[in-house]
C-alpha cells in the first residue's frame, strides 16, 4: 500500500471522477494556491452525450474520450491517479483507491466527489447481459458490434423468422439517449448500409422504441416530445408507449402494456437507456456522515453549499448530488464543480463555511437530436425544433468537446456522415461483444476461489465436525456443482444466440 500525504504541502484538494464535474472542478483550481489530485478509475474524460455516435459508427472513441493526463498536462498543480476509489475516511481525511490489487491512500484537506451515475435496471440486473446500457466506452463499442453483427448474421440466416428477429432492434427508454440512438440506428439501416448486402435489405430493419411512460422525452414537455415522436415515426421507428419491459433474454423482450396484456418482441439486439443510479460512493458518504441521506436513485441529498452534513470541506457534485431543480446533465455537473472550486478558493482567503452563499443552478436549456437536420431544443420558455435546433445542438456539443483536434475531426466526421451516406467508424470485433462476459467470468472465478478457500479454512478449524458436515454446510462435492468453465461456456453460448 502506498500513501500520498498532504503534510508539509499546500492545501490539498482531492477530486474523485474525471467526468464533467471532476475535470471542470480540477481545471477551475488551476491558478489557486492548492495542489490537486484527480483520482479516476478510467484514464479518459468521457463526453457522454456523444456516446451514442460512437455506438452507431459516426465518431471514434478518441474524439469523445481524450486522455485525462493529456488534458491536464499543462496544469502544474494537478496530478492524476488511476484507480477505483474503494474507501473514503471522513475522519482521517483520506481516500483509498485501488489499481490491480494495489491500494493507494491519499490525504485531503478538501474533497470533491464527482463519480456520476451508472445504468440502472431497477433491480433486474440480469437484463444487462442481453441489453447493455450507454454509460461507458465499452458499452458503446459492444453495442456497435452487436448492431453490425445482427446485420451480418441476418445475411446468413436460413429462415425468414430468424432473419426478422436479427433485423429487429429494441431500444428501451425514450429519453434523450433512447431517442438519439433509435434515430441513428434507423439512419444507419436506411442510408449507410443500403445496398451493402445481397440476401437482405437493411431498410427492412425494425427499430422499436419502448417507453414505460405515456410520452417521448417526458422532461421536455408534450410539444417537443410530440415533435420528436413524429420525426421518428416518419423515419420508420415504431414507438410503443406505456410499455413496461418485464423480461429480457437472448432472443427478445417481454412487454406488459397498460391494459395488462403480456406480449413478446423477438429481437437479437437490445439496448437499455431507461434509468440511472448514482455511484455507490454516495451511499458510503451518507453512511459515514451522520444525518446525510440519499434519494431513491442513490444520490446524496446535499446541503445548500453542496457539502455533506458535518463536513464543510467535502463537496458532492454532478449526477451524484441530489438538488431540487438540477437535472442529471452535464450543465449541472459543470456548474456544481465550478461552485465547489470557488468555495475552496474563498476558504483559502479566509471565508468561513457559514459565509457561503447557497448554490444556484442556471438552467441553460436542454436539447436532443432526433436525426440528421432535426433536433428539439428548450431554452427557458422558448421551445423549438427542426433544422435550427439541430444547428444549435451541433454548436453546443462542439463547444464542450475537449481539445481543438477533437473539434476539427468531429466536424469532418459530421460533414461526411450527415451530407453523405458513409460513416467513418464501422469497425466491430467479436472481442467487443464478449469482453464484458469474460471480465464477469474472471470476477466470478476469483470470487468462487476466495469463497472456497474461506470455507476450506473454516472446515479445517472445525475439529469437532462429523464426517460429511462440510458438505452439509455448503462446500462443493465433486461433480455436483456446474464447473466455472461450464458456466462461462453457457454464458458465451447465450450471448451468441442473442
Amino acid at each position: 500500500m502506498s500513501t500520498e500525504s498532504a503534510g508539509n504541502r499546500r492545501h490539498h484538494v482531492v477530486v474523485i471522477g474525471s467526468g464533467f464535474g471532476g475535470l471542470f472542478g480540477t481545471k477551475h483550481l488551476k491558478r489557486a494556491d492548492v495542489d490537486v489530485t484527480l483520482i479516476s478509475k478510467t484514464s479518459t474524460h468521457l463526453f457522454q452525450p456523444l456516446l451514442y455516435q460512437v455506438a452507431t459508427g459516426i465518431l471514434s472513441t478518441g474524439e469523445i474520450a481524450p486522455a485525462t493526463r493529456l488534458v491536464l498536462r499543462k496544469q502544474q498543480n494537478a496530478r492524476v491517479v488511476l484507480g477505483e476509489v474503494i474507501d473514503i475516511d471522513l475522519q482521517a481525511k483520506t481516500v483509498t483507491s485501488q489499481l490491480l490489487g494495489q491500494d493507494t491512500v491519499t490525504e485531503f484537506d478538501s474533497l470533491i466527489v464527482a463519480t456520476g451515475a451508472q445504468q440502472s435496471y431497477f433491480g433486474n440486473d440480469h437484463f444487462a447481459e442481453f441489453a447493455p446500457g450507454m454509460k461507458t466506452i465499452d458499452d458503446a463499442l459492444e453495442l456497435r458490434a452487436r448492431i453490425l453483427g445482427s446485420f451480418e448474421q441476418a445475411e446468413l440466416a436460413t429462415t425468414q423468422e430468424e432473419r426478422e428477429r436479427l433485423l429487429t432492434f429494441v431500444v428501451v427508454g425514450a429519453g434523450p439517449t433512447g431517442v438519439e440512438l433509435a434515430g441513428q440506428i434507423a439512419e444507419l439501416a436506411d442510408r449507410t448500409l443500403e445496398g451493402t448486402f445481397h440476401n437482405i435489405d437493411p431498410r427492412e430493419a425494425r427499430v422499436i422504441l419502448l417507453e414505460g411512460a405515456g410520452a417521448v422525452l417526458p422532461p421536455m414537455g408534450p410539444k417537443l416530445g410530440g415533435k420528436a415522436q413524429r420525426r421518428l415515426e416518419n423515419m420508420g421507428v415504431e414507438i410503443q408507449l406505456n410499455a413496461m419491459v418485464t423480461d429480457i433474454d437472448a432472443h427478445g423482450v417481454t412487454v406488459k402494456d397498460s391494459d395488462g396484456t403480456i406480449r413478446r418482441i423477438e429481437s437479437a439486439c437490445k439496448v437499455w437507456s431507461a434509468g440511472v443510479a448514482a455511484s455507490e460512493l454516495g451511499r458510503m458518504l451518507a453512511e459515514r456522515s451522520e444525518g446525510t441521506e440519499v434519494d431513491r436513485a442513490g444520490r446524496v441529498i446535499v446541503e445548500p453549499d453542496l457539502t455533506i452534513k458535518g463536513h464543510p470541506h467535502v463537496f458532492v457534485v454532478g449526477d451524484l448530488m441530489s438538488v431540487p431543480g438540477v437535472p442529471g446533465q452535464a450543465q449541472g455537473a459543470i456548474q456544481g464543480a465550478i461552485y465547489a472550486a470557488k468555495q475552496i478558493k474563498a476558504g483559502l482567503n479566509g471565508q468561513s463555511p457559514q459565509e457561503r452563499k447557497p448554490f444556484k443552478y442556471f438552467n441553460k436549456g436542454s436539447m436532443a437530436t432526433v436525426s440528421r437536420f432535426s433536433a428539439v431544443c428548450q431554452v427557458g420558455k422558448l421551445e423549438f425544433g427542426g433544422f435550427i435546433a439541430w444547428l444549435a445542438w451541433l454548436a453546443l456539443h462542439l463547444y464542450y468537446l475537449i481539445g481543438y483536434r477533437s473539434r476539427i475531426v468531429t466536424v469532418i466526421q459530421w460533414f461526411v456522415t450527415f451530407l453523405g451516406r458513409s460513416r467513418g467508424q464501422m469497425a466491430a470485433t467479436e472481442q467487443w461483444v464478449f469482453a464484458r462476459l469474460a471480465l464477469e467470468a474472471i470476477n466470478d472465478s476469483e470470487k468462487d476461489t476466495a469463497d472456497s478457500a474461506g470455507r476450506a479454512d473454516a472446515a479445517s478449524k472445525s475439529t469437532e465436525a462429523p464426517a460429511g458436515a462440510a458438505t452439509a454446510n455448503g462446500t462443493a462435492e465433486p461433480g455436483n456443482d456446474e464447473s466455472m468453465e461450464g458456466r462461462d461456456e453457457k454464458k458465451v453460448s447465450d450471448r451468441k444466440a442473442g
